[in-house]
């Protein structure tokens, strides 16, 4: 189990943008809990207040669009606040961040947005949510490989070495890890970029994979389709287990230097659907491969050990307790329609 400093966190003003998603929902549950004063800046457009059940009458709630905003809103809106966790993106699985490039590269301008606000209310530390996506693709390309992602294989402040992100998403939040160190060097804001690796649980989408793999199985879908041939690897990370490391980041980095939040375990697509279906009690008679889909990096891993000493975080669920959790919640709020809206799965509901 994570030990926080509760006198870090107890009483402390905390911001966290994006705070009605997935993540950043999980993230103001466990904030509230620590006893700090949680302020959410959410424009809803892929957030729900509903995420926000658990926490919502602890909790202050300002509904704002980060990428049109002005300087005098931005002022209101972080004023007094001594960390902030900046999660508020345009983001989704590979089907979505694939078709919607020009959508994606925006949160270059959400995130100048944002540091400039923590600049102006000289916040104390800045927790930004990054991604595995930063990482050169090619350092990802072969099946079967061991080799674990490490921080340093992707540094914005290398800027004459050869740096090739994942698409338009890895590349705009790489060249957001370089404005926040930009910030840094001109102002002196403290700030940590945390590398999350596809991240799972409760309250995601169906734009992302698990949730994508599960929601295929509650209704049935037989042929079952799996993007790509099956065989490409992910790392895959519980929701509790990311922002666990978010907040002890957030507690013990402030010099800008990245840490990746991942188990170092991979796992292929195909039999995370066999242990989805397990779980389920049900099996397709078939799989249907479905190679014209985008599917990304075919191997990736973080390695943590940074984390582990840095930070003190160790991952605390196994994929198949994760699923289970996940599962369990999603069984819930999911009214079966036997039929397969394949939408859902580029757009957010």
């Amino acid at each position: 189990m994570s030990q926080f400093s509760e006198n870090f966190w107890n009483d402390t003003h905390v911001t966290v943008t994006g705070g009605a998603s997935f993540i950043g929902s999980h993230l103001v549950d466990k904030l509230v809990t620590l006893g700090s004063s949680v302020t959410v800046i959410d424009d809803l457009s892929s957030g729900k207040k509903e995420n926000l059940s658990q926490s919502w009458d602890k909790i202050q709630f300002k509904k704002n669009d980060l990428e049109y905003i002005t300087k005098s809103e931005l002022n209101n809106l972080f004023r007094d606040q001594e960390v902030v966790f900046h999660l508020a993106a345009i983001h989704g699985g590979r089907g979505f961040i694939t078709t919607h490039p020009a959508d994606v590269s925006s949160n270059f301008s959400i995130d100048h947005h944002v540091f400039e606000g923590c600049r102006d209310a000289n916040v104390k530390n800045l927790i930004f949510a990054s991604t595995a996506c930063v990482y050169p693709t090619e350092l990802q390309s072969k099946i079967g490989s061991d080799y674990k992602l490490k921080e340093e294989d992707s540094n914005p402040l290398d800027l004459e070495g050869y740096m090739s992100a994942d698409i338009e998403y890895g590349w705009g939040k790489l060249m957001s890890e370089m404005q926040l160190h930009a910030f840094r060097k001109q102002y002196g804001l403290q700030g940590v970029p945390v590398r999350f690796v596809t991240a799972y649980g409760p309250r995601e989408n169906e734009t992302h994979a698990i949730i994508a793999l599960i929601y295929k199985a509650i209704e049935r879908m037989d042929p079952y389709e799996i993007w790509g041939d099956g065989k490409q690897e992910r790392d895959f990370t519980y929701v509790e287990d990311i922002v666990e490391g978010s907040i002890l980041a957030g507690e013990k980095i402030f010099d800008g230097r990245p840490v990746n939040l991942g188990t170092g375990t991979r796992y292929r697509i195909i039999d995370v659907v066999k242990m989805i279906c397990e779980i389920l009690e049900w099996s397709p008679n078939s799989f249907k491969f479905d190679t014209s889909k985008p599917v990304g990096a075919l191997s990736r891993a973080l390695d943590n050990s940074a984390a582990k000493n840095m930070i003190g975080w160790e991952p605390r669920f196994t994929l198949k307790e994760g699923l289970k959790k996940t599962i369990e919640w999603y069984t819930k709020h999911h009214i079966r329609e036997g039929k397969i809206n394949h939408s859902i799965f580029l757009e957010h509901s």
